[in-house]
């Protein structure tokens, strides 16, 4: 929600993906106006990424923009994990970014930015996330190949590790969100609007690429 508030603040037209918060999206695209439209995806299904994707280009004209950040998590023990969590975090946390850069790309006629969303657990992994932060980790050679396969494209992929924050997900485990901010070398946890303005300002450069960014003060 900060993202598309920070894009659609600096003169953004925004196509809004969801799965299930139909609600938030279509409330979100109203409060708008002419300027955004919500459209429904599981992109974890390649027909139904493309889909959203042909309907945001139709409605945008061209994609500039692409914040590839959908995700969940299911936490247990490698050794208790069950095979088919593994499966759907896979689906939705790493294919699901497949499926949405592959969509999207075709129809960045222009050029433009994608942001990929991963995560701390991908770069230093967390016990019980053995699923989630694979995916996340997987994220960021997919992000460096797409970097280098789209840049004659002028199509810049970054990876951004927006840290842990005060979310929906994040107050699933309270525990965690306490741990977070412990390590933090500021004591604190990540701001969602922080990480907007971030995004939004690597999204605007022109030779940037390629790169992964944490946004928190953790030591990676």
């Amino acid at each position: 929600m900060a993202l598309a508030e920070e894009f659609f603040s600096n003169g953004y037209s925004l196509a809004l993906n969801y799965r299930s918060s139909a609600a938030t999206a279509n409330a979100m695209a109203e409060k708008m106006s002419n300027r955004a439209v919500a459209l429904k995806a599981d992109v974890s299904i390649a027909p139904e990424a493309d889909a959203m994707a042909k309907a945001a280009a139709d409605f945008l004209g061209s994609i500039r923009m692409v914040a590839a950040n959908a995700a969940i998590t299911q936490d247990a023990l490698m050794i208790k994990q069950k095979e088919a969590d593994w499966d759907r975090i896979m689906d939705i946390n790493l294919k699901g970014v497949f499926n949405t850069v592959r969509a999207c790309v075709p129809h960045m006629k222009h050029g433009g930015h994608i942001v990929i969303i991963s995560s701390y657990s991908g770069l230093k992994g967390k016990a019980g996330q053995s699923a989630y932060g694979a995916s996340k980790a997987a994220l960021l050679g997919f992000m460096k190949t797409a970097a280098i396969e789209l840049a004659d494209k002028g199509i810049r992929v970054n990876a951004v590790l927006p840290g842990y924050m005060d979310t929906e997900m994040g107050r699933r485990n309270s525990g965690a969100m306490d741990a977070a901010k412990a390590d933090s070398l500021l004591h604190t946890l990540s701001s969602a609007q922080e990480a907007a303005r971030f995004v939004y300002t690597i999204a605007t450069t022109s030779c940037i690429t390629g790169q992964t960014f944490c946004l928190d003060s953790r030591i990676v």
